[in-house]
């Protein structure tokens, strides 16, 4: 004989029962987790979901696209060291954050994508459903873990273990899948709330094995110009004084990657980031930190010293001889690699002789002095050159300011202009280089930290997301977006041999950027020189409001892909396009 429920034990009783469903369970064990944040986009099923949470406290930031709510999140989680989460409905909402999620995964940024779905029996029998996709099936090869709660009572279970897996190990995207009848369903709040559990130690450290740090102490100790890289994994850790202890008491040269960029002043003595190319050529010994050897450093092979050792520092062991043979893995977390590292290491038993530092010093010396010269030209019509650096020139007087930057040129160029001096406050394009996380990670970065946000956008780029500047308006959220107008996705001078149709990377030269913010209630202005730029910018961060500088560049400024043109595929069209006749 089956056991009376708690609901029918109380109707015999005639005794009210406090009742709960899934929505307020999804809410209950995101509270009970700490998550104080949701970025999203309402719809069937899950706009209830956004106001109850509202209504509990947690923050929401609604968007008008998935991908860029997604982004937030992603970039949420990689400034807070936990997982953030993005709210979508399901099929083409899911669809489109899956972009954002799989880009989180890549990133290694910790981010739990939310959501409903149609009813399983449906999808199963393929009976055609409103919005009808088994999502599970289709996020699982681009997330780091999927899951599906298929009952009420699994929720608090679902979220705990989507949170858990987001953020232990290499942090990375999870995808959780709520169909709308498990949202809904009614239960007891007592035993809904027996099926909550709050994660205990869900980022536990991982500490690396002695002999292997040993190994790296020897091997480093042998080298004759070491060099170490700091990745954005470095940053993320946030073990700063860490990392700066042991680049300044071993004395090697360092170079940062671009979203490492301020984890230690870009002016500090040992940064070699100015001599990158010479460093990565000549280093015998190099010490990954939080880096990969994937295509942003040439997969270690070109451009590199054919018989460079390395040492890498990384969570994940199958990182190790994924491009190179690892010399000295050393499998942990960042914090406590470094801390044995410290105590294992001898005085003065890893140095870097004075002949390599002062190598890379005249080098710097050499490739600065360029730059500046560059710097100082100050032609008409303007160059990306002197936009950049009027916003690097009014940024330094605000180093709280976080810079998000994305496109080709825009990206490259900016990289290189726009110095850092603080951790984590230089988010671009990333691992996979995708376009389109601008207006996402500018609106993450603002509504985590409350600090100014300048995002310098290339003008194609900002098209990915742009009409999030109404999200920036409606939240009154500092943030400045600054696009380099040339009229193209790389140059706006491109044309078309066939006919008068726009070329297929022509964009509208006279377009007015800065009237879009305007119709939402931001301030829009428009700069043709440098010092327009200055101006405009100051003055767009004194308001602390919502901006947007569009900034007119030279047409033909810029190169096909940036700095990376290289990866095009070389054809036998390739400067040898002859249109065909009308």
């Amino acid at each position: 004989m089956t056991a009376p429920s708690t609901l029918e034990t109380a109707a015999a009783a005639d005794v009210p029962t406090e009742l709960t469903d899934g929505y307020h369970l999804v809410v209950d064990a995101l509270r009970m987790n700490d998550v104080d944040t949701i970025y999203g986009v309402v719809g069937i099923p899950i706009t209830d979901l956004a106001r109850l949470a509202q209504a509990q406290g947690i923050r929401y930031i609604g968007f008008r696209h998935e991908s860029n709510a997604g982004h937030a999140a992603a970039i949420a989680g990689y400034l807070n060291k936990k997982p953030g989460v993005a709210l979508t409905v399901s099929a083409p909402g899911f669809l489109n954050g899956l972009v954002a999620l799989a880009n989180a995964t890549t990133n290694c940024f910790p981010m739990v994508q939310i959501s409903g779905s149609s009813e399983r029996h449906l999808v199963d029998l393929k009976q055609g459903d409103y919005e009808e996709m088994d999502q599970l099936a289709a996020a699982q090869p681009f997330v780091k873990a999927a899951y599906r709660v298929s009952r009420v009572e699994d929720i608090g279970r679902g979220i705990a273990r989507a949170l858990r897996t987001a953020i232990s190990g290499r942090p990375g995207g999870v995808y959780l899948d709520i169909p709308a009848a498990v949202l809904g369903a009614i239960l007891p709040k007592a035993e809904g709330d027996r099926t909550l559990s709050r994660l205990v130690d869900p980022a536990p450290r991982q500490l690396p094995a002695p002999e292997a740090v040993d190994r790296a102490i020897e091997l480093l100790a042998s080298a004759e110009r070491p060099l170490v890289v700091l990745g954005k994994g470095a940053a993320y850790a946030q073990a700063d004084a860490k990392v700066r202890q042991f680049i300044e008491s071993t004395g090697i040269p360092y170079v940062p990657m671009s979203m490492a960029k301020g984890l230690l002043p870009d002016d500090h003595p040992q940064s070699a980031a100015t001599a990158r190319s010479l460093a990565l050529k000549k280093a015998d010994v190099v010490m990954l930190i939080g880096a990969r050897l994937n295509w942003l450093l040439g997969h270690g092979q070109k451009g590199w010293n054919p018989d460079a050792r390395f040492v890498q520092i990384d969570i994940d062991p199958k990182e190790m001889d994924s491009n190179q043979p690892i010399a000295a893995p050393l499998v942990g977390d960042i914090e406590s690699v470094l801390d044995a590292l410290a105590e294992r290491t001898k005085p003065g038993q890893i140095t870097a002789p004075s002949a390599w530092r002062e190598e890379l010093v005249a080098r710097s010396a050499q490739n600065v002095a360029k730059m500046a010269e560059r710097l100082k030209a100050d032609p008409h019509p303007m160059q990306f050159m002197g936009a950049l650096k009027a916003v690097r020139d009014v940024v330094r007087a605000h180093p709280e300011t976080y810079i998000v930057n994305e496109g080709a040129n825009a990206l490259d160029i900016a990289r290189n202009v726009i110095d850092m001096h603080v951790p984590r406050h230089r988010l671009d394009s990333g691992t996979w280089g995708v376009m389109g996380i601008g207006m996402g990670y500018a609106i993450a970065a603002a509504v985590e930290s409350g600090a100014p946000v300048v995002a310098v956008e290339g003008d194609s780029a900002f098209g990915f997301s742009g009409i999030e500047i109404e999200t920036i308006c409606r939240y009154k959220l500092p943030v400045v977006t600054v696009i380099m107008n040339n009229g193209g996705v790389y140059r706006g001078d491109d044309t078309n041999p066939y006919d008068d149709a726009p070329s297929p990377t022509t964009l509208m030269s006279a377009a007015r950027h800065d009237l879009l913010i305007e119709a939402f209630g931001g301030k829009g202005y428009r700069a043709t020189t440098p010092a327009e730029v200055t101006a405009a910018l100051t003055e767009a961060l004194a308001s602390g409001g919502p901006a947007l500088i569009d900034c007119v560049i030279d047409p033909s400024a810029g190169t096909e892909s940036g700095h990376i043109s290289h990866l095009n595929p070389k054809g036998i069209t390739v400067g040898n396009i002859t249109p065909a006749k009308k």
